[in-house]
Order: C-alpha cells, then sequence, then structure tokens
C-alpha cells in the first residue's frame, strides 16, 4: 500500500515526471494508478522504479512505518524536558523526509510546535499553528486536543493567560491521557494570581509527573504549590519545603531548576520585607543563570531592588549594575526589562516625579497590555500612596477605586 506513495514522493522529488521515470519499464498511466493506489502491480515493477530513484523500497517503507514509534519518543522526551535528547530527536526528524507522506504528518507538526515553544521560538512556533488552524478538521481527536494543548503553550508564552485558560479547560480527559496540559493550567492561574486554581491544577501535574516517574517536573509541580501558600504564618514550613526543592534539585543534578527555585523563595522572602535572606537568595540564584538570559534579569532586578529597600549596597553600586541591567536589555531588546531596569534607575536617584510618570505613562500598559498582574497591582499600589502622598485625592480616589474593584 505504501509503495505508491513513496515512488510518488520521490519522483515528485527529483523532479521527474510519469512518464520519465517509467521509460522502458512501464507507462505514465500504470505509475499514475501506482501511486494513486488504483491498480495491482508485480514486485519487479516496484524494484525497477526503485532502481532508477535510487532507494531501497523495503528500507523506505521500514522508515515509513517507523516514524509513528520515533513521534511518540520524542513525545515523550518533550513531556519530561530532555533537552539535550530532544534536540538530537528534532534533527533526525528534520531530515527524514518521508514525514510529509506519513499518516502522523499533523502529530509531528504538533510536537514541533511545542519543541519551538520550549525554545522560546514564539513567532516559528506560530506560523506552524496558522498552518495547522488551516487544516484543524483533518486532525485526530488526539491531535484535536493535543492541538488546544500547544496552543495554550503558546498563549501563555505570548502572556494572554485567560487565552491559555480558555483553550486548556476545553481540553477532552476522556480522549487524551496526556495530562502534562494541567501544569499549564496552572502557570496560567498562578499568572492572573488565582491561587486556588493553581495550586489545584498543579497538584493534578504532580501527580501525572508521579505517575510516568518524571521527578524532574515534579520538583516544577511542587514548586507551583509552594508560591500559592500565601498566608502561612511564621513561613517555617514554607521555608521546609523550599528547602526541600532546593535538595531535590541538587539530587537530580538540575541547576536550572534550583536557580528557578531560588529566585521564588528570594520573592517570598522580599514579599515579607526581609530584604538581607531575598538579597541572599537572589545573589545565589543568579549565580546559577546565564548573564546574557531573560532570567538572569528578573533576578537582577530582584537583587538590586532588594538591595535598595534593605540599604545594603551604596547607591553608586546599585547604579552601575542597573546600567549593566539596561544594556542587556538593550541587547536583547526585552522591552519588560527596559522598563524595569529604567524604574530602577529613577528610583535610586531618587527622581520621584520622573519615577512615577514613567510608571503611569509607560509602565503600567505594558504590564497591562502583556497581563503580568502582579506588576500591575505592584504599580497601582505605588501610584496611590503617591497620590496620596502629594494630595492629590481625585487620581488617589480613581487609582483605589481599580485596586478595590481588581
Amino acid at each position: 500500500m505504501d509503495e505508491g506513495k513513496i515512488i510518488r514522493f520521490y519522483r515528485e522529488k527529483y523532479q521527474l515526471t510519469q512518464e520519465q521515470l517509467g521509460k522502458g519499464i512501464c507507462s505514465g498511466t500504470h505509475i499514475s494508478k501506482i501511486e494513486r493506489l488504483h491498480t495491482e502491480y508485480a514486485p519487479e515493477i516496484i524494484t525497477l522504479l526503485s532502481d532508477r530513484l535510487g532507494i531501497n523500497i523495503e528500507n523506505e517503507i521500514a522508515k515509513l512505518n517507523n516514524i509513528k514509534k520515533r513521534l511518540s519518543h520524542w513525545h515523550n522526551v518533550l513531556i519530561m524536558q530532555l533537552f539535550d535528547e530532544m534536540d538530537l530527536i528534532n534533527y533526525e526528524l528534520e531530515q527524514e523526509d518521508l514525514i510529509q507522506i506519513s499518516d502522523y504528518i499533523y502529530f509531528y507538526k504538533l510536537l514541533r510546535v511545542k519543541y519551538l515553544l520550549m525554545h522560546n521560538l514564539t513567532d516559528e512556533a506560530f506560523t506552524i499553528i496558522k498552518e495547522i488552524q488551516k487544516k484543524e478538521h483533518k486532525l485526530s481527536v488526539y491531535e484535536a486536543n493535543l492541538f488546544k494543548h500547544v496552543l495554550g503553550v503558546y498563549y501563555l508564552a505570548k502572556h494572554e493567560n485567560l487565552k491559555a485558560i480558555q483553550v486548556l479547560k476545553s481540553i477532552n480527559d476522556t480522549d487524551y491521557n496526556n495530562k502534562e496540559y494541567t501544569y499549564y493550567l496552572a502557570v496560567a492561574y498562578h499568572s492572573i494570581e488565582s491561587p486556588a486554581m493553581a495550586y489545584f491544577f498543579a497538584d493534578k501535574s504532580r501527580q501525572f509527573f508521579k505517575e510516568i516517574n518524571n521527578y524532574l517536573r515534579v520538583i516544577d509541580a511542587e514548586m507551583l504549590m509552594v508560591i500559592q501558600v500565601k498566608d502561612d504564618g511564621d513561613f517555617k514550613e514554607t521555608i521546609q519545603r523550599f528547602e526541600s526543592l532546593i535538595k531535590s534539585c541538587d539530587l537530580c543534578n538540575s541547576p536550572d531548576r534550583k536557580a528557578k527555585v531560588l529566585h521564588n523563595l528570594a520573592f517570598e522572602y522580599f514579599r515579607r520585607k526581609n530584604y538581607e535572606l531575598a538579597n541572599k537568595y537572589y545573589k545565589e540564584s543568579m549565580s546559577l543563570k546565564n548573564n546574557e538570559s531573560s532570567p538572569y534579569l528578573l533576578s537582577l532586578e530582584g537583587y538590586i531592588r532588594s538591595a535598595y529597600y534593605g540599604s545594603l549596597l551604596p547607591i553608586d553600586e546599585l547604579l552601575q549594575l542597573v546600567n549593566g541591567g539596561l544594556e542587556k536589555a538593550l541587547k536583547k531588546n526585552e522591552q519588560l526589562y527596559l522598563i524595569l531596569f529604567t524604574l530602577l534607575s529613577y528610583l535610586l536617584q531618587n527622581k520621584e516625579h520622573e519615577y512615577y510618570q514613567y510608571l503611569f505613562d509607560t509602565s503600567l500598559p505594558f504590564f497591562k497590555k502583556f497581563g503580568f498582574v502582579y506588576l500591575i497591582k505592584r504599580s497601582q499600589k505605588e501610584l496611590f500612596n503617591y497620590y496620596y502622598k502629594q494630595k492629590k485625592n481625585g487620581k488617589a480616589l480613581k487609582m483605589a477605586h481599580v485596586l478595590i474593584n481588581h
């Protein structure tokens, strides 16, 4: 059955007409029927056509039949987030021409979208998403749910959290046994500061990761659960859970995850105004990150802010760090970090008017556009306090109304 598909694929690849391929072997009409599976044919004809195309038909059939197995393995590797292996498989699959005529072409493209998103290549991912949307009616039931899964991940990457929640919640568990999507639901709910729902779905994802013995992803899920606990009395239990996660990262030899855990622990100390410990853990997190990366810049911003509020470093030293952060953000064209470090620059130079004007005119609209809920609320509180102190009662009242209704 597959011989005709393979013959047609290589004929078109080498830009041969049916008549050219069949010259001295059989008619172009007969080849047309073979390619469309509309006739029976002698094995000798397939052998002769294969020889002319320079292929071994048995090997090609074996490769075509093996594609599903290879894609299933890649799917598992993507879930496990084994980056070295997923990169290798991606390269191998890119070299496999027969995927284009495989019954699993859409499965491959969906996994390719997920792979690109995991490497922060959102524009390339969106190109494939648009292509799949045009052929959505051709997807199998499983592929249709996988499409919702990767679309949710794409929306998260674009900070469109409500869209991510909407599409991820439409996944049918009965037809789709990959519960990894519950982790992304948890992330989306965390991003809109809905801790109960975030905790619920993080716990579901943790159970799934345990079932498939994916202990690195268990760490991810448990970290999400820990940071949902906002009112925990003396904070001791939360600290113990963070310390346990740090030990797990060390046991699993996962410095990237350890850096995330340390960053989140730093933020929890910062939130509780323990600036000295916040500063300590931000610094530890930075030491495990690429100092040109976005995660590094995020921890650097926290490190500078905690040092400023805790009076831990001289202002001129902090300004040097801010300028370094601005240079990196400009080089990467990262608008979020350009804004955050500009705010820090005004703050450190005690340029109060410029700080709040920039916060109102530039920062807050940007945070709202991309759904940075924590930064939106922080900015609104800062503006309310500033307007109240300046006796700008109308503006203060307006900002208070926004905060209450949020």
